[in-house]
Protein backbone atom coordinates (compact mmCIF):
# COMPACT_ATOMS: atom_id res chain seq x y z
CA UNK A 1 0.00 0.00 0.00
CA UNK A 2 0.94 3.57 -0.42
CA UNK A 3 0.75 6.73 1.40
CA UNK A 4 -0.24 9.77 0.10
CA UNK A 5 1.86 12.64 2.37
CA UNK A 6 -0.59 14.55 3.94
CA UNK A 7 1.70 17.91 4.99
CA UNK A 8 0.63 19.66 1.45
CA UNK A 9 -2.75 20.33 0.18
CA UNK A 10 -3.88 18.84 -2.98
CA UNK A 11 -5.51 20.92 -5.57
CA UNK A 12 -8.21 19.95 -8.11
CA UNK A 13 -9.49 21.73 -10.78
CA UNK A 14 -13.43 22.12 -11.85
CA UNK A 15 -15.17 21.27 -15.43
CA UNK A 16 -15.80 24.51 -17.73
CA UNK A 17 -19.06 26.42 -16.62
CA UNK A 18 -20.13 29.49 -17.88
CA UNK A 19 -19.20 32.78 -16.22
CA UNK A 20 -21.37 34.70 -14.52
CA UNK A 21 -19.40 37.80 -15.36
CA UNK A 22 -18.74 37.84 -18.84
CA UNK A 23 -21.27 36.66 -21.32
CA UNK A 24 -19.45 34.19 -23.55
CA UNK A 25 -16.60 32.83 -21.30
CA UNK A 26 -16.29 30.09 -19.68
CA UNK A 27 -14.76 29.78 -15.89
CA UNK A 28 -12.71 26.84 -14.24
CA UNK A 29 -11.44 27.18 -10.83
CA UNK A 30 -8.41 25.58 -8.86
CA UNK A 31 -9.04 24.65 -5.51
CA UNK A 32 -8.08 22.71 -2.38
CA UNK A 33 -9.49 21.98 0.96
CA UNK A 34 -8.75 23.85 4.47
CA UNK A 35 -9.48 21.24 6.67
CA UNK A 36 -7.37 20.79 10.06
CA UNK A 37 -4.75 22.74 12.52
CA UNK A 38 -3.25 23.98 9.89
CA UNK A 39 -6.17 25.53 7.84
CA UNK A 40 -5.44 29.13 9.10
CA UNK A 41 -1.95 29.01 7.97
CA UNK A 42 -3.09 27.73 4.52
CA UNK A 43 -5.95 30.06 4.31
CA UNK A 44 -3.51 32.89 5.16
CA UNK A 45 -0.99 31.65 2.63
CA UNK A 46 -3.36 30.99 -0.12
CA UNK A 47 -5.49 34.47 -0.01
CA UNK A 48 -2.50 36.25 -0.34
CA UNK A 49 -1.51 34.67 -3.38
CA UNK A 50 -5.31 34.89 -4.61
CA UNK A 51 -7.68 32.24 -3.32
CA UNK A 52 -11.34 32.83 -1.88
CA UNK A 53 -12.43 31.03 0.84
CA UNK A 54 -16.17 29.12 0.62
CA UNK A 55 -16.91 26.55 3.42
CA UNK A 56 -13.88 24.66 3.51
CA UNK A 57 -12.32 25.17 0.33
CA UNK A 58 -10.33 27.47 -1.03
CA UNK A 59 -10.25 28.13 -5.18
CA UNK A 60 -9.30 30.78 -7.49
CA UNK A 61 -10.13 31.09 -11.46
CA UNK A 62 -7.81 28.94 -13.55
CA UNK A 63 -9.98 29.81 -16.81
CA UNK A 64 -8.32 28.93 -19.99
CA UNK A 65 -8.60 32.19 -22.31
CA UNK A 66 -9.53 34.53 -19.75
CA UNK A 67 -7.61 36.73 -16.60
CA UNK A 68 -10.43 39.00 -16.08
CA UNK A 69 -10.83 38.18 -12.19
CA UNK A 70 -8.38 40.06 -10.59
CA UNK A 71 -7.69 40.16 -6.35
CA UNK A 72 -8.14 42.84 -4.79
CA UNK A 73 -7.03 44.09 -0.99
CA UNK A 74 -7.58 47.70 0.62
CA UNK A 75 -4.69 49.04 2.29
CA UNK A 76 -6.70 49.83 5.25
CA UNK A 77 -3.92 51.64 6.94
CA UNK A 78 -3.34 54.31 4.36
CA UNK A 79 -7.17 54.63 3.27
CA UNK A 80 -8.91 57.96 3.36
CA UNK A 81 -12.92 58.06 2.52
CA UNK A 82 -14.27 59.88 0.02
CA UNK A 83 -16.58 62.92 0.66
CA UNK A 84 -19.48 60.42 -0.78
CA UNK A 85 -18.22 57.66 1.82
CA UNK A 86 -18.37 60.18 4.90
CA UNK A 87 -21.89 61.04 3.64
CA UNK A 88 -22.48 56.88 4.17
CA UNK A 89 -20.78 56.83 7.50
CA UNK A 90 -22.65 59.87 8.89
CA UNK A 91 -26.02 58.08 7.24
CA UNK A 92 -25.65 54.85 9.39
CA UNK A 93 -24.21 56.51 12.13
CA UNK A 94 -27.17 54.86 14.41
CA UNK A 95 -25.97 51.26 13.41
CA UNK A 96 -23.31 49.34 15.13
CA UNK A 97 -22.22 45.68 14.28
CA UNK A 98 -21.86 43.22 17.10
CA UNK A 99 -19.13 40.35 16.59
CA UNK A 100 -20.51 36.44 16.79
CA UNK A 101 -18.84 33.47 16.37
CA UNK A 102 -19.59 31.82 12.72
CA UNK A 103 -23.13 30.42 13.95
CA UNK A 104 -26.04 30.61 12.26
CA UNK A 105 -29.68 31.69 13.07
CA UNK A 106 -33.55 31.70 11.69
CA UNK A 107 -33.03 35.72 11.86
CA UNK A 108 -29.97 35.52 9.56
CA UNK A 109 -31.15 33.40 7.23
CA UNK A 110 -34.49 35.11 7.13
CA UNK A 111 -32.77 38.43 5.83
CA UNK A 112 -30.21 36.01 3.54
CA UNK A 113 -33.37 34.91 1.84
CA UNK A 114 -34.45 38.70 1.52
CA UNK A 115 -31.76 39.28 0.20
CA UNK A 116 -31.25 37.03 -2.34
CA UNK A 117 -34.74 37.44 -3.57
CA UNK A 118 -34.46 40.62 -4.00
CA UNK A 119 -30.89 40.99 -5.51
CA UNK A 120 -30.04 37.22 -6.87
CA UNK A 121 -32.94 35.57 -8.14
CA UNK A 122 -31.25 33.71 -10.54
CA UNK A 123 -27.76 33.87 -9.08
CA UNK A 124 -25.90 30.66 -8.19
CA UNK A 125 -26.97 31.28 -4.41
CA UNK A 126 -30.88 31.69 -5.47
CA UNK A 127 -31.88 28.07 -4.00
CA UNK A 128 -30.01 27.64 -1.04
CA UNK A 129 -32.39 26.10 1.78
CA UNK A 130 -31.38 26.65 5.48
CA UNK A 131 -29.15 23.97 5.88
CA UNK A 132 -27.01 25.83 3.31
CA UNK A 133 -27.07 28.88 4.77
CA UNK A 134 -26.09 27.25 8.08
CA UNK A 135 -23.49 25.11 6.03
CA UNK A 136 -21.67 28.37 4.82
CA UNK A 137 -22.03 29.68 8.77
CA UNK A 138 -20.67 27.07 10.20
CA UNK A 139 -17.96 25.12 7.60
CA UNK A 140 -15.08 26.61 8.63
CA UNK A 141 -11.50 25.83 10.12
CA UNK A 142 -10.27 29.45 10.62
CA UNK A 143 -11.32 31.98 12.51
CA UNK A 144 -14.15 33.38 11.26
CA UNK A 145 -16.65 35.77 12.69
CA UNK A 146 -20.40 36.96 12.39
CA UNK A 147 -20.43 40.44 12.65
CA UNK A 148 -24.54 41.37 12.83
CA UNK A 149 -25.66 45.40 12.28
CA UNK A 150 -27.93 46.82 14.37
CA UNK A 151 -29.27 50.12 15.54
CA UNK A 152 -27.69 51.41 18.30
CA UNK A 153 -29.36 51.04 21.67
CA UNK A 154 -28.95 52.94 25.27
CA UNK A 155 -26.94 50.26 26.25
CA UNK A 156 -24.83 49.68 23.86
CA UNK A 157 -21.77 51.83 24.73
CA UNK A 158 -22.20 48.50 28.01
CA UNK A 159 -22.85 45.94 25.87
CA UNK A 160 -21.01 46.60 22.12
CA UNK A 161 -24.06 45.61 20.55
CA UNK A 162 -27.13 46.97 19.19
CA UNK A 163 -31.09 46.35 19.48
CA UNK A 164 -34.28 46.00 17.27
CA UNK A 165 -34.32 44.57 13.96
CA UNK A 166 -31.19 43.03 12.17
CA UNK A 167 -29.96 45.54 9.42
CA UNK A 168 -27.01 43.92 7.71
CA UNK A 169 -24.91 40.67 8.23
CA UNK A 170 -20.87 40.22 7.30
CA UNK A 171 -19.20 36.78 7.17
CA UNK A 172 -15.83 37.76 7.80
CA UNK A 173 -12.33 35.37 8.10
CA UNK A 174 -9.61 37.28 10.22
CA UNK A 175 -6.20 36.83 9.13
CA UNK A 176 -2.47 37.57 9.90
CA UNK A 177 -2.51 40.43 7.57
CA UNK A 178 -6.22 41.61 7.43
CA UNK A 179 -9.81 40.89 7.08
CA UNK A 180 -11.38 38.90 3.94
CA UNK A 181 -15.18 39.75 3.56
CA UNK A 182 -16.58 36.27 2.98
CA UNK A 183 -19.92 37.44 1.82
CA UNK A 184 -22.29 40.23 3.09
CA UNK A 185 -25.73 40.98 2.78
CA UNK A 186 -28.59 43.20 4.32
CA UNK A 187 -31.99 44.82 3.92
CA UNK A 188 -32.57 45.29 0.38
CA UNK A 189 -35.34 48.12 0.89
CA UNK A 190 -32.39 50.24 2.96
CA UNK A 191 -30.95 51.46 -0.75
CA UNK A 192 -30.45 54.81 0.50
CA UNK A 193 -28.13 53.57 3.22
CA UNK A 194 -25.61 52.26 1.02
CA UNK A 195 -25.20 48.94 3.29
CA UNK A 196 -22.68 47.58 1.21
CA UNK A 197 -20.78 50.64 1.08
CA UNK A 198 -21.21 50.96 5.22
CA UNK A 199 -19.56 47.36 5.48
CA UNK A 200 -16.58 47.49 3.54
CA UNK A 201 -15.71 51.00 5.97
CA UNK A 202 -16.68 49.45 8.69
CA UNK A 203 -14.05 46.66 8.02
CA UNK A 204 -11.76 48.84 7.22
CA UNK A 205 -11.75 50.62 10.21
CA UNK A 206 -12.01 47.40 12.20
CA UNK A 207 -8.38 46.54 10.36
CA UNK A 208 -6.62 49.62 11.29
CA UNK A 209 -7.94 49.17 14.89
CA UNK A 210 -6.64 45.88 14.92
CA UNK A 211 -3.23 47.16 13.78
CA UNK A 212 -4.25 44.61 10.05
CA UNK A 213 -2.66 45.99 6.65
CA UNK A 214 -5.72 44.86 4.50
CA UNK A 215 -9.37 44.31 3.63
CA UNK A 216 -10.04 41.67 0.97
CA UNK A 217 -12.40 42.31 -0.74
CA UNK A 218 -12.04 38.99 -3.07
CA UNK A 219 -12.32 39.71 -7.16
CA UNK A 220 -13.28 42.22 -9.31
CA UNK A 221 -13.80 42.61 -12.95
CA UNK A 222 -13.30 45.29 -15.30
CA UNK A 223 -16.48 46.87 -16.94
CA UNK A 224 -18.94 44.52 -15.02
CA UNK A 225 -21.01 46.78 -13.39
CA UNK A 226 -21.47 44.31 -10.27
CA UNK A 227 -17.77 44.78 -9.12
CA UNK A 228 -17.43 48.17 -10.03
CA UNK A 229 -18.05 49.36 -6.73
CA UNK A 230 -14.68 47.79 -5.22
CA UNK A 231 -12.12 50.13 -7.05
CA UNK A 232 -13.41 52.88 -5.15
CA UNK A 233 -11.82 52.12 -2.20
CA UNK A 234 -8.14 53.39 -2.67
CA UNK A 235 -5.68 52.81 -1.91
CA UNK A 236 -5.74 49.32 -2.86
CA UNK A 237 -4.09 46.72 -4.51
CA UNK A 238 -4.59 44.35 -6.73
CA UNK A 239 -2.49 40.89 -8.04
CA UNK A 240 -1.03 40.57 -10.98
CA UNK A 241 1.55 38.40 -12.68
CA UNK A 242 4.70 40.43 -10.15
CA UNK A 243 2.14 39.98 -7.24
CA UNK A 244 0.63 42.74 -5.57
CA UNK A 245 0.85 46.21 -6.59
CA UNK A 246 -0.94 49.49 -6.30
CA UNK A 247 -3.46 49.67 -8.52
CA UNK A 248 -4.88 53.77 -9.40
CA UNK A 249 -8.19 54.14 -10.67
CA UNK A 250 -9.87 57.49 -11.38
CA UNK A 251 -10.10 59.95 -8.47
CA UNK A 252 -13.80 59.75 -6.54
CA UNK A 253 -15.66 62.22 -4.75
Amino acid sequence: MTHQPTQSPQFFLTAPSPCPYLEGEFERKVFTHLVGDKAPQLNDLLTQGGFRRSQNIAYRPACETCRACVSVRILAQEFQPTKNMRKVQMANADLVGAIHDAEPSTEQYSLFRTYLDARHRRGGMSDMTVLDYAMMVEDTHVETKIIEYRRRGPDTFLTGKGEGELIAVALTDRMGDGLSMVYSFYKPEMDERSLGTFMILDHIARARQQGLAHVYLGYWVEGSRKMAYKVRFQPQEHLGPKGWERFAAKPQV
